[in-house]
Protein backbone atom coordinates (compact mmCIF):
# COMPACT_ATOMS: atom_id res chain seq x y z
CA UNK A 1 0.00 0.00 0.00
CA UNK A 2 2.78 2.48 0.35
CA UNK A 3 3.97 2.44 -2.91
CA UNK A 4 0.79 3.98 -3.85
CA UNK A 5 1.20 7.93 -2.69
CA UNK A 6 4.80 7.59 -4.84
CA UNK A 7 2.71 6.38 -8.09
CA UNK A 8 0.25 9.30 -7.18
CA UNK A 9 3.22 11.65 -7.34
CA UNK A 10 4.71 10.39 -10.10
CA UNK A 11 1.51 9.92 -12.38
CA UNK A 12 0.93 13.74 -11.29
CA UNK A 13 4.41 14.99 -11.95
CA UNK A 14 4.72 13.15 -15.66
CA UNK A 15 1.05 14.93 -16.47
CA UNK A 16 2.58 18.12 -15.76
CA UNK A 17 5.30 18.12 -17.67
CA UNK A 18 2.92 16.76 -20.45
CA UNK A 19 1.02 20.39 -20.16
CA UNK A 20 4.32 22.09 -19.94
CA UNK A 21 5.02 21.34 -23.44
CA UNK A 22 2.40 23.79 -24.16
CA UNK A 23 4.19 26.53 -22.89
CA UNK A 24 6.88 26.02 -25.57
CA UNK A 25 4.46 25.06 -28.64
CA UNK A 26 5.11 28.10 -30.58
CA UNK A 27 8.79 29.92 -30.74
CA UNK A 28 10.60 31.39 -33.43
CA UNK A 29 8.70 31.06 -37.07
CA UNK A 30 5.01 31.79 -36.92
CA UNK A 31 2.73 28.45 -37.61
CA UNK A 32 -1.09 28.27 -37.63
CA UNK A 33 -2.95 26.29 -35.15
CA UNK A 34 -5.80 24.66 -36.11
CA UNK A 35 -9.41 24.69 -33.43
CA UNK A 36 -12.51 24.47 -33.54
CA UNK A 37 -15.83 24.65 -31.24
CA UNK A 38 -18.23 21.90 -31.24
CA UNK A 39 -21.58 21.31 -29.57
CA UNK A 40 -22.11 18.27 -29.26
CA UNK A 41 -25.88 16.27 -28.40
CA UNK A 42 -26.41 12.21 -27.83
CA UNK A 43 -27.32 9.66 -25.45
CA UNK A 44 -25.91 8.88 -22.21
CA UNK A 45 -25.78 6.28 -19.85
CA UNK A 46 -24.90 5.94 -16.35
CA UNK A 47 -24.46 3.10 -13.37
CA UNK A 48 -23.12 3.96 -10.40
CA UNK A 49 -23.56 1.03 -7.79
CA UNK A 50 -22.99 3.95 -5.12
CA UNK A 51 -25.95 5.22 -6.00
CA UNK A 52 -27.88 2.57 -7.27
CA UNK A 53 -27.82 -0.39 -8.93
CA UNK A 54 -29.73 0.45 -12.22
CA UNK A 55 -28.56 2.13 -15.43
CA UNK A 56 -30.07 5.40 -15.71
CA UNK A 57 -29.94 6.14 -19.70
CA UNK A 58 -31.17 9.68 -21.11
CA UNK A 59 -29.53 13.11 -23.10
CA UNK A 60 -26.43 14.30 -23.10
CA UNK A 61 -25.22 17.65 -24.22
CA UNK A 62 -21.28 18.71 -24.69
CA UNK A 63 -19.51 22.02 -25.59
CA UNK A 64 -15.38 21.09 -26.61
CA UNK A 65 -12.75 23.47 -27.59
CA UNK A 66 -10.19 21.07 -29.75
CA UNK A 67 -6.88 22.95 -30.57
CA UNK A 68 -3.78 21.46 -32.54
CA UNK A 69 -0.60 23.59 -32.95
CA UNK A 70 2.85 22.68 -34.00
CA UNK A 71 5.66 22.64 -31.35
CA UNK A 72 9.10 22.99 -31.94
CA UNK A 73 10.26 19.48 -30.75
CA UNK A 74 11.77 16.72 -32.57
CA UNK A 75 12.80 19.15 -35.80
CA UNK A 76 9.20 20.92 -35.35
CA UNK A 77 7.22 17.55 -35.86
CA UNK A 78 5.31 17.17 -32.91
CA UNK A 79 2.13 18.25 -33.04
CA UNK A 80 0.16 19.63 -29.58
CA UNK A 81 -3.85 18.96 -28.81
CA UNK A 82 -5.28 20.64 -26.15
CA UNK A 83 -9.55 19.65 -25.48
CA UNK A 84 -11.18 21.49 -23.37
CA UNK A 85 -15.08 19.97 -22.24
CA UNK A 86 -18.04 20.55 -20.84
CA UNK A 87 -20.40 17.67 -20.55
CA UNK A 88 -23.72 17.10 -19.09
CA UNK A 89 -26.67 14.45 -18.70
CA UNK A 90 -30.32 14.01 -17.87
CA UNK A 91 -30.87 10.50 -17.16
CA UNK A 92 -33.64 8.77 -15.72
CA UNK A 93 -33.95 4.70 -14.64
CA UNK A 94 -35.95 2.00 -16.72
CA UNK A 95 -39.18 2.98 -15.09
CA UNK A 96 -38.95 6.45 -15.33
CA UNK A 97 -39.46 6.91 -11.49
CA UNK A 98 -36.13 8.03 -10.75
CA UNK A 99 -33.69 10.88 -12.35
CA UNK A 100 -30.40 11.07 -12.32
CA UNK A 101 -27.93 13.87 -13.22
CA UNK A 102 -24.05 14.12 -14.36
CA UNK A 103 -21.71 16.95 -14.85
CA UNK A 104 -18.33 17.21 -16.19
CA UNK A 105 -15.22 19.64 -17.06
CA UNK A 106 -12.43 17.74 -18.46
CA UNK A 107 -8.80 18.98 -19.85
CA UNK A 108 -7.10 16.67 -22.26
CA UNK A 109 -3.50 17.53 -23.52
CA UNK A 110 -1.82 15.21 -26.24
CA UNK A 111 1.82 15.14 -27.86
CA UNK A 112 1.41 13.42 -31.51
CA UNK A 113 4.42 12.26 -33.60
CA UNK A 114 4.17 11.78 -37.31
CA UNK A 115 4.79 7.65 -37.84
CA UNK A 116 3.75 7.91 -42.03
CA UNK A 117 3.27 10.31 -43.61
CA UNK A 118 2.30 10.73 -47.74
CA UNK A 119 0.38 13.30 -49.94
CA UNK A 120 -3.19 12.42 -48.36
CA UNK A 121 -2.76 10.29 -45.50
CA UNK A 122 -0.90 11.03 -41.93
CA UNK A 123 -0.81 8.55 -38.71
CA UNK A 124 0.32 9.73 -35.65
CA UNK A 125 1.14 8.15 -32.36
CA UNK A 126 1.52 9.57 -28.84
CA UNK A 127 0.80 10.50 -25.49
CA UNK A 128 -0.59 12.65 -23.02
CA UNK A 129 -2.53 13.12 -19.83
CA UNK A 130 -6.09 14.30 -18.66
CA UNK A 131 -7.75 15.43 -15.67
CA UNK A 132 -11.64 15.96 -14.97
CA UNK A 133 -13.85 16.94 -11.99
CA UNK A 134 -17.55 16.35 -12.02
CA UNK A 135 -20.22 13.96 -10.48
CA UNK A 136 -23.55 12.38 -10.26
CA UNK A 137 -26.37 13.18 -8.56
CA UNK A 138 -29.70 11.03 -8.01
CA UNK A 139 -32.41 12.49 -6.85
CA UNK A 140 -34.40 9.57 -4.97
CA UNK A 141 -31.39 9.21 -2.25
CA UNK A 142 -31.13 11.43 0.56
CA UNK A 143 -28.54 10.12 2.61
CA UNK A 144 -25.64 9.79 -0.03
CA UNK A 145 -27.53 11.52 -3.12
CA UNK A 146 -24.01 12.68 -4.98
CA UNK A 147 -20.89 11.30 -6.31
CA UNK A 148 -17.71 12.75 -6.85
CA UNK A 149 -16.15 11.53 -9.90
CA UNK A 150 -12.48 13.13 -10.40
CA UNK A 151 -9.13 11.49 -11.65
CA UNK A 152 -5.89 12.49 -13.32
CA UNK A 153 -4.77 10.05 -15.85
CA UNK A 154 -1.39 9.58 -18.03
CA UNK A 155 -3.06 8.75 -21.71
CA UNK A 156 -2.03 6.70 -24.99
CA UNK A 157 -3.20 8.02 -28.16
CA UNK A 158 -3.56 7.25 -31.93
CA UNK A 159 -4.22 9.59 -35.02
CA UNK A 160 -5.03 8.97 -38.45
CA UNK A 161 -5.73 12.08 -40.88
CA UNK A 162 -6.88 11.55 -44.84
CA UNK A 163 -7.87 14.29 -46.86
CA UNK A 164 -10.14 13.59 -49.81
CA UNK A 165 -10.36 16.32 -52.66
CA UNK A 166 -12.77 18.79 -50.97
CA UNK A 167 -13.21 17.00 -47.33
CA UNK A 168 -10.64 15.90 -44.49
CA UNK A 169 -11.44 12.77 -42.38
CA UNK A 170 -9.98 12.92 -38.73
CA UNK A 171 -10.12 9.56 -36.40
CA UNK A 172 -8.72 9.35 -33.02
CA UNK A 173 -8.52 7.17 -30.35
CA UNK A 174 -7.50 7.63 -26.48
CA UNK A 175 -6.64 5.65 -23.76
CA UNK A 176 -5.46 6.19 -19.96
CA UNK A 177 -2.97 3.60 -19.03
CA UNK A 178 -2.44 5.08 -15.32
CA UNK A 179 -3.56 7.27 -13.24
CA UNK A 180 -5.41 8.68 -10.04
CA UNK A 181 -9.07 8.77 -9.31
CA UNK A 182 -11.06 9.26 -5.84
CA UNK A 183 -13.70 6.47 -4.91
CA UNK A 184 -15.38 5.35 -1.41
CA UNK A 185 -15.43 2.83 0.31
CA UNK A 186 -18.35 0.62 0.36
CA UNK A 187 -21.18 1.74 2.85
CA UNK A 188 -18.38 4.77 3.30
CA UNK A 189 -20.42 8.48 3.47
CA UNK A 190 -19.19 11.76 1.93
CA UNK A 191 -20.27 13.10 5.70
CA UNK A 192 -17.20 11.18 6.81
CA UNK A 193 -14.48 11.76 4.27
CA UNK A 194 -15.41 15.99 4.20
CA UNK A 195 -16.74 16.47 7.55
CA UNK A 196 -15.62 13.95 10.02
CA UNK A 197 -11.90 13.48 7.92
CA UNK A 198 -12.29 9.83 7.46
CA UNK A 199 -10.43 10.13 3.99
CA UNK A 200 -8.07 7.38 4.28
CA UNK A 201 -7.52 5.25 1.02
CA UNK A 202 -10.55 7.60 -1.22
CA UNK A 203 -7.56 8.34 -3.54
CA UNK A 204 -6.93 5.33 -5.54
CA UNK A 205 -4.36 4.25 -7.94
CA UNK A 206 -5.38 3.31 -11.69
CA UNK A 207 -4.57 0.81 -14.02
CA UNK A 208 -6.19 -1.53 -16.38
CA UNK A 209 -7.85 -3.79 -14.08
CA UNK A 210 -9.75 -1.16 -11.94
CA UNK A 211 -10.30 1.31 -14.75
CA UNK A 212 -10.67 1.17 -18.35
CA UNK A 213 -11.54 4.12 -20.78
CA UNK A 214 -11.69 5.10 -24.12
CA UNK A 215 -12.46 8.38 -26.12
CA UNK A 216 -13.29 7.85 -30.31
CA UNK A 217 -13.25 10.91 -32.03
CA UNK A 218 -13.95 11.07 -35.92
CA UNK A 219 -14.41 14.04 -37.49
CA UNK A 220 -15.31 15.40 -40.82
CA UNK A 221 -14.09 19.18 -42.21
CA UNK A 222 -15.93 20.56 -45.30
CA UNK A 223 -15.20 23.84 -46.63
CA UNK A 224 -17.93 26.30 -47.40
CA UNK A 225 -15.95 29.52 -49.08
CA UNK A 226 -14.85 31.33 -45.95
CA UNK A 227 -15.59 28.85 -43.51
CA UNK A 228 -14.99 25.39 -42.43
CA UNK A 229 -17.93 23.15 -41.12
CA UNK A 230 -16.64 20.17 -38.81
CA UNK A 231 -19.34 17.88 -37.75
CA UNK A 232 -18.51 13.84 -36.62
CA UNK A 233 -18.92 11.29 -33.57
CA UNK A 234 -17.70 11.51 -29.90
CA UNK A 235 -18.08 8.48 -28.44
CA UNK A 236 -17.03 8.06 -24.04
CA UNK A 237 -16.63 5.06 -22.58
CA UNK A 238 -15.28 5.09 -18.56
CA UNK A 239 -15.60 2.47 -16.08
CA UNK A 240 -14.05 1.88 -12.16
CA UNK A 241 -14.27 -1.07 -10.40
CA UNK A 242 -13.08 -0.43 -6.74
CA UNK A 243 -14.35 -1.08 -3.44
CA UNK A 244 -17.39 -3.37 -4.40
CA UNK A 245 -18.26 0.00 -6.33
CA UNK A 246 -18.44 -0.29 -9.80
CA UNK A 247 -19.30 3.25 -11.49
CA UNK A 248 -20.36 2.92 -15.83
CA UNK A 249 -20.28 5.75 -17.69
CA UNK A 250 -21.12 6.01 -21.44
CA UNK A 251 -21.95 8.63 -24.08
CA UNK A 252 -22.51 8.88 -27.97
CA UNK A 253 -22.76 12.38 -29.38
CA UNK A 254 -23.12 13.59 -32.93
CA UNK A 255 -20.87 16.81 -32.74
CA UNK A 256 -20.47 19.91 -34.69
CA UNK A 257 -19.20 23.59 -34.64
CA UNK A 258 -16.59 25.54 -36.90
CA UNK A 259 -12.84 24.94 -37.75
CA UNK A 260 -10.57 27.85 -38.53
CA UNK A 261 -6.64 28.04 -38.42
CA UNK A 262 -5.15 31.45 -36.84
CA UNK A 263 -1.83 32.96 -36.07
CA UNK A 264 -1.38 32.58 -31.82
CA UNK A 265 1.31 34.39 -30.23
CA UNK A 266 1.82 37.17 -27.75
CA UNK A 267 4.03 39.32 -25.79
CA UNK A 268 6.83 41.77 -27.24
CA UNK A 269 6.20 40.11 -31.20
CA UNK A 270 2.58 40.63 -30.60
CA UNK A 271 3.77 44.20 -29.78
CA UNK A 272 6.58 45.00 -32.00
CA UNK A 273 5.66 42.58 -35.21
CA UNK A 274 4.94 45.21 -38.26
CA UNK A 275 3.20 42.91 -40.56
CA UNK A 276 0.33 42.38 -38.30
CA UNK A 277 -1.70 45.27 -37.51
CA UNK A 278 -3.13 44.56 -33.60
CA UNK A 279 -6.43 46.28 -32.54
CA UNK A 280 -5.29 46.16 -29.03
CA UNK A 281 -1.65 47.27 -28.81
Amino acid sequence: MKRFPEAIRITVTLFVTVCSISLFAQEGEFKSVNQATLLGVGKAFLTDTYLSPLEYAGLTTSLLHDRIGPTRHFNNKLLLQQQFQIDLAFTRNPSASASEYAGDVSYNINAFYPFFRNGRFSFFGGFGGDASLGGIYNVRNSNNPGSLKTSVNLDLSAMAIYSLRKVTLRWQLTTPFTGVFFSPAYGQSYYEIFSLGNDKGTVRFAWFQNQQALRNYFTLDIPFNNITLRAGYLGDYYRTDVSEIVTTIVSHQFVVGMAVESLNFGGKRARDNRDIKSSFY
